[in-house]
């Protein structure tokens, strides 16, 4: 085949991931539901994507669409797998991986008949509210980033509750498992599986949890954790003064902090004043068995107090710049989550059951890996790529929604979940798709359509 159109790239693409799932007959089902991600305007839910998928029988259409991802026993896994395999080398041509990051997502419900909704801490909202909750898995240079783990953290309420279970179609096999004991799964998996380790990355939900730390510690890995103010610590220049990273942070000379410059991406460079300290966490009583780490700080300029911590184990040698611009890095997953949320239409699935909900976040995850391979090929300079998909004449009237941009927010005081700035994206006309390109902000639009 001719890989020269965008057409026949996706066309590879899919077919490389049809070998996956097992029946031949799921191909043209798992074509049209990644074309209709890419395609459908507004929500990317069953309906509109079969409206543009099929035109002529949008009923018929539904109904296979529905099946595929609704009822359609095929891993997760494997596909997920085989997203990695495809997209991991146009990632590696920029540089190797570099970051394993940890987070999650989550998509405020209605209701509490869909699976997990649970009243909990909404990361979108920024507050407790009725919501499902993903747990995540990225890998990440300054390229690019892609998420190779996806599962729903199921509340123990809903664990222990067999009718629930029963309805939403639950495995046997799962049961309650915390958010960070989910994300040492994903990371014991990763590792299992080959895929190139990278300094883990956690935010402070995660990162002030001692055993989780100490569990990534015990499978060989480096990590850069997010913490609380209120973490105790005591200095290894002073091991019998026990602080929190606050106090400690106030107490040091004005020599310890230094402006330091990291780089977002391939042209961002933004800067800070940090400091860094060794360490040992200390929880309660004698730190002494407890092994050194590095506790990095940050105190921008014209603010009353310091504004993030950090705990990590990566080696004390490392370049001062070096440290903060892996910890910044963690910033590639808000917007892999504001990409997959607003363009792929992530939180958009409308079932209830468990195998529905990750297999439309994988088929999420899938349609961005092509995306991301894409992107390099479009020139910066141009507002349409060549090679353009066909779009279809009919779209049976869907259109997107019509928010509101989301108000721009400096990168590098992001909260977590809180969507980034769209970089002055646009669509050029009614039937284009904004193209994906975290690490530049002109425009660019592409179409995607079945062959």
């Amino acid at each position: 085949m001719d890989l020269g159109t965008t057409t026949d790239r996706f066309a590879a693409y899919v077919k490389e991931l049809t070998s996956v799932i097992g029946h031949a007959d799921r191909a043209l089902p798992l074509r049209d539901y990644c074309a209709g991600l890419l395609t459908a305007e507004g929500r990317k839910s069953v309906e509109p994507m079969a409206a543009v998928t099929a035109p002529a029988r949008v009923s018929v259409q539904h109904q296979k669409l529905l099946h595929f991802v609704g009822e359609g026993k095929w891993s997760d896994e494997s596909v997920l797998a085989k997203v990695r395999d495809l997209v991991v080398p146009a990632i590696e041509r920029h540089g190797p991986i570099e970051a394993w990051i940890i987070d999650d997502t989550s998509f405020p419900k209605q209701g509490t008949h869909s699976v997990g909704v649970h009243h909990q801490y909404c990361g979108q909202l920024g507050k407790q509210a009725n919501c499902q909750v993903a747990v995540t898995l990225s890998i990440a240079n300054h390229h690019a980033s892609l998420p190779i783990a996806y599962r729903l953290y199921l509340p123990k309420d809903w664990a222990d509750d067999a009718e629930r279970r029963n309805k939403a179609h639950v495995p046997e096999a799962i049961g309650f498992k915390t958010k960070p004991q989910i994300a040492l799964a994903q990371i014991r998996a990763a590792l299992a599986a080959g895929v190139a380790p990278g300094v883990v990355l956690i935010d402070a939900s995660y990162g002030t949890n001692t055993a989780f730390r100490a569990g990534i510690g015990a499978l060989a890995l480096t990590y850069v954790a997010a913490i609380l103010s209120t973490v105790k610590v005591r200095a290894a220049a002073d091991p019998d003064d026990r602080v929190s990273v606050k106090e400690l942070a106030l107490g040091l000379p004005k020599p310890a902090w230094r402006t330091v410059t990291w780089r977002e991406g391939s042209g961002d460079r933004l800067c800070s004043r940090y400091a860094r300290v060794r360490v040992r966490i200390a929880p309660t009583g004698d730190a002494a068995a407890r092994p050194e780490e590095t506790l990095l700080i940050e105190w921008p300029q014209g603010e009353a107090t310091p504004t993030k911590y950090w705990l990590s184990n990566v080696a004390k040698t490392i370049s001062f710049r070096e440290l903060v611009d892996i910890a910044k890095m963690r910033w590639r997953i808000e917007r892999d989550y504001q990409d997959l949320k607003q363009e792929i239409g992530l939180g958009h699935y409308e079932g209830r059951g468990w195998r529905g909900f990750h297999h439309h976040g994988t088929l999420c995850i899938a349609a961005y890996g092509f995306l991301i391979s894409e992107r390099e090929r479009i020139p910066p300079s141009t507002p349409r790529c060549s090679g353009m998909l066909a779009k279809p004449a009919v779209s049976n009237g869907y259109r997107p929604r019509g928010a509101a941009a989301p108000t721009p927010t400096p990168r590098s005081r992001l909260n977590r979940d809180r969507p980034l700035h769209n970089g002055g994206r646009d669509r050029p006309d009614a039937a284009a798709l904004p193209m994906l390109r975290p690490q530049i902000s002109t425009k660019h639009a592409t179409q995607f359509m079945t062959q």
